[in-house]
């Protein structure tokens, strides 16, 4: 039988320090779901949050309870048109709810996965996922006083952590400001509203770029700036920033409070852009070899296929281009679904937190972000 720990008591000042600066408070809700591990999940329901905008909440086909961080994602790998298609998504429920949870999908002009999410996921239906992964978390960052930036759908992760603030009674000051493109583009709006209600220390603030159909809109028109920012969060130098939403958006709050003065060891940032991801096409087309002198022979030693590849190309963009079937979804080295054991040869690899110490050190790369400098076999 699973036992659960009681969550951290909220205790003033030192609530930030309980909440988010140990792992294994987390842990303690549910059993760990490794980030290449894959799990059957089966869809509870499909609710709608904006025209656009869909909450898909899962469970394990199992029941138990899962384990994750506030801000972490799975990797979900639906069968499109006769193929596996690896996306990520963060989860925008709470780690405090670990029998149920939900991603929360906007969709994209072009994109396959969340189209496909879109108009096929129904509740009862079943999906493949791994993870939970990713570093863009609270956890080990414990701050009393906290700013949330988001834009579009880049709101989820944030979400997560202020629907797991809530749950757990946290007396956190929290400004949660997200930018929209019009009133009813509003991810979580009553939600949100709701909570600030009856949470003390949450401060949400919405402003929108045009009133669009909504002419009641009595909020800030326009777009996110330092004087906006100043005016609402005059303390905002005080706190420890998170900001998530397409990579246009997070390099202007970057810009601005590198403007404002910031200091950006308190800063942290969504490191991939799901909207870019999702339309990539299901797959890559062949093209030529690079004529280089550095070109490397690479086995794949369970089908016994071989390539040659140049070395200025990651392994993941080779071995599809060969006709391997390499899950895959972040591109990036953050979600770790491509990791990939190395059984001769050596790499260069350079990743954004997807893969541990200890992994490495059993001789797994992501192929992501691994080049080859010499010839290889790996376990594909």
């Amino acid at each position: 039988m699973t036992t659960y720990a009681k969550p951290p008591v909220a205790n003033g000042a030192n609530t930030a320090q309980s909440l988010f600066s140990d792992p294994d408070t987390w842990s303690a809700y549910g059993a760990q779901w490794n980030s290449g591990e894959q799990k059957v999940l089966q869809c509870c329901a499909v609710r709608d949050e904006t025209h656009d905008v869909k909450t898909f909440i899962f469970r394990c086909a199992e029941f138990s309870a899962i384990s994750f961080e506030p801000g972490q994602f799975i990797t979900l790998s639906p069968i499109i048109a006769g193929q596996s298609v690896a996306r990520c998504y963060t989860v925008s429920s709470s780690p405090t709810r670990p029998f149920a949870f939900s991603i929360t999908v906007k969709r994209v002009p072009g994109g396959a996965v969340s189209n496909w999410l879109h108009d096929n996921v129904r509740e009862g239906d079943t999906l493949l996922a791994s993870g939970p992964a990713g570093s863009f978390t609270p956890v080990g960052h414990p701050a009393a006083k906290l700013l949330y930036l988001s834009a579009g759908s880049g709101v989820t992760p944030l979400m997560s952590m202020t629907r797991a603030s809530f749950d757990m009674a946290a007396r956190l000051d929290i400004v949660f400001v997200h930018s929209a493109r019009t009133p009813i583009d509003i991810i979580f709006h009553d939600e949100l509203s709701q909570m600030q209600t009856s949470m003390p220390g949450l401060r949400v603030l919405n402003i929108c770029e045009g009133l669009g159909v909504d002419t009641d809109w009595s909020g800030p028109i326009g777009r996110l700036n330092l004087a906006f920012l100043s005016e609402w969060v005059p303390d905002f130098k005080e706190r420890e920033v998170f900001t998530c939403g397409p990579q246009g958006y997070m390099d202007a709050v970057k810009s601005l409070l590198k403007q404002g003065s910031f200091d950006f060891q308190h800063y942290h940032q969504e490191s991939f852009d799901i909207a870019v991801l999702d339309t990539e096409p299901l797959l890559e087309q062949p093209s030529i070899l690079d004529q280089r002198e550095d070109v490397f022979t690479v086995t794949l030693s369970r089908s016994g296929k071989t390539f040659s590849m140049p070395g200025n190309q990651t392994l993941l963009t080779a071995a599809k281009k060969a006709g391997a079937i390499v899950p895959s979804s972040c591109s990036q080295g953050v979600c770790g679904t491509c990791k990939t054991a190395v059984l001769q040869g050596t790499v260069e690899m350079n990743h954004n937190g997807g893969i541990r110490q200890r992994e490495i050190d059993k001789g797994l790369r992501l192929l992501c972000c691994s080049k080859p400098t010499s010839d290889l076999v790996i376990d594909l």
